[in-house]
């Protein structure tokens, strides 16, 4: 059983090929089952270099007899090996392709499914994390899928037992999850518009799985809540699941669970925030988020020093702040400070970004209207000094777009007309995981009118966002192209670069943005 050993060669593994289990003694093959299941078990656990030829050839047709021993500590400790062997990497929770598709083909997943619906508790646990770890391969999540895992997944998840709840929630959270999502986590959120997955509609087309899901965010184990809030999560990218998510109560539970969670786990905090930044993609969900109390707890987690809490905090404050009635509330609740603290300290690039861009949202003038309704006519609005909110909004907003800005490079760009100095800046300036981001048709047109804004300062930062969102190569590149020239940009954009009253970093983005226009076109025209 070691890697420098031929498995082939040893008469131990022919015999337990079980081809002639009927003759071999009962209490010999109850004596070598129990001692496989525990030496797999030890092996899987210690990883040893070496093995993969063994675990495809030998060791997965192993686990999975040894999954229908008779003995329940036998099938318990198979599985619980098939949930671990396929683990690369604990701390990224990567699994083996090749390992995990092996269980598939061998038929594991059934016979997993099957003991995942025994009565026994430690059982039902075991199994169900092996159907989550295998579920990470999205080859396997859709085998789950087509076996019916998602309805045992969803029973399992509603257990009084904590071990099986938390790993059934665990399995739906990976069942949710595209290959997209799982590169990008968080970012990848932004990307939910139309970017849908066959195992994410799944997940969600399923009777019950989402108002079971949305029951499990007020679970008593935070374990439980937090698998929960992560597959409710990734199955916001779906743009049904948004709104039916949305038809079950699940923005009322989120957004009391992201005020319950303040003094939680970071990863509770994260998913938490992650939920309602995809469900804030709609107007209505949006809207309701906000006047359902979800932006005081918002700001309190856009507030964390945990990178990945405030970026994904500062993400959902972004959408919520699209709609005049929330950035309002961000005002009132004293989110400018906090948003300019990510703006300007954030080592998240895209914390920072979103932070601007935000900012920028409830600044450009379509908030002012909302403030003078609200300070005549609600004697319980809180006094907010607008004016000066706006100017420390756009003393941030600029310092950011000037951290992207290189004299030499830009004055080379401003006094050239070959493509090169502006690609040159391009690349510079370019935040790669931008291209996760996926604008509405109304998001664009609202950069679109930035351009035309009295402030320089949000001209600048609307060419300098449409700069990002247009770059040749990112993901969603050629639909915000559409978007832009069915609203007519190009217009725009030639005045916005032509500009006297306009910063070098304005007109320099403005023409970059036309250039990658022209790009698209052409890559559109053949």
């Amino acid at each position: 059983m070691f890697p420098v050993v031929d498995v082939k060669e040893h008469e131990f593994f022919n015999q337990c090929n079980w081809s002639h289990k009927d003759k071999i003694p009962g209490d010999t093959m109850t004596w070598l089952e129990w001692i496989l299941s525990q030496s797999l078990l030890r092996i899987a656990e210690s990883n040893p270099q070496g093995m993969d030829g063994f675990w495809l050839q030998k060791g997965t047709t192993l686990l999975l007899r040894l999954l229908k021993s008779l003995q329940e500590d036998v099938q318990e400790r198979a599985a619980t090996s098939l949930a671990t062997f396929v683990v690369m990497d604990d701390e990224s929770a990567n699994v083996d392709p090749a390992r995990s598709e092996a269980v598939m083909q061998n038929g594991g997943i059934r016979m997993l499914l099957d003991l995942a619906r025994c009565s026994r508790e430690s059982a039902q646990s075991e199994a169900a994390k092996a159907i989550a770890n295998l579920s990470v391969n999205t080859k396997v999540a859709k085998a789950v899928a087509d076996e019916g895992g998602i309805t045992i997944l969803i029973n399992l998840a509603k257990s009084m037992n904590r071990l099986v709840a938390e790993e059934a929630a665990g399995g739906l959270w990976n069942l949710s999850v595209g290959e997209d999502h799982k590169a990008a986590r968080g970012l990848a959120n932004l990307a939910a518009h139309g970017d849908n997955n066959d195992n994410n509609a799944a997940v969600g087309q399923e009777a019950g799985a989402l108002e079971a899901l949305v029951q499990l965010t007020s679970s008593q184990n935070e374990g439980v809540r937090q698998e929960a809030a992560g597959a409710l999560w990734n199955l916001s990218f779906d743009d049904r699941n948004r709104e039916a998510i949305a038809a079950v109560g699940g923005v009322e539970a989120l957004v009391a669970l992201v005020q319950q969670c303040l003094n939680a786990s970071e990863g509770l905090q994260e998913r938490a925030a992650g939920a309602l930044w995809g469900l804030s993609v709609s107007e209505a969900n949006s809207i309701a988020i906000g006047q359902g109390g979800g932006v005081a707890p918002l700001l309190t987690l856009a507030r964390s020093e945990v990178e990945d809490v405030h970026e994904t905090a500062a993400g959902a404050l972004w959408n919520l702040a699209f709609y005049s009635g929330n950035a309002l509330r961000i005002v009132e609740e004293g989110g400018v400070p906090v948003l300019v603290k990510i703006c300007s300290s954030s080592r998240s690039k895209m914390a920072r970004f979103m932070s601007a861009l935000a900012l920028a949202y409830m600044f450009d003038g379509r908030m002012d209207e909302v403030a003078l309704v609200g300070a005549s006519s609600d004697s319980s609005s809180k006094s907010v000094n607008v004016e000066g909110a706006r100017r420390i909004a756009f003393k941030h907003i600029e310092t950011f777009v000037l951290t992207f800005s290189d004299p030499q490079m830009f004055s080379m760009a401003a006094a050239s007309s070959a493509p090169a100095a502006l690609s040159h800046v391009a690349e510079a300036v370019f935040i790669h995981e931008a291209g996760h981001l996926r604008c509405s048709r109304s998001e664009i047109g609202r950069f679109v009118s930035m351009l035309r804004n009295p402030s320089p300062i949000l001209r600048a930062c609307a060419a300098f966002a449409l700069l990002q969102f247009t770059i040749p190569g990112g993901r969603h590149a050629v639909h915000h192209a559409g978007l832009l020239q069915e609203a007519g940009a190009g217009r725009v954009l030639r005045a916005a670069a032509a500009a006297t009253t306009a910063s070098i970093e304005a007109k320099i983005f403005a023409r970059i943005v036309l250039r990658n226009l022209e790009h698209h076109q052409l890559g559109m025209s053949t």
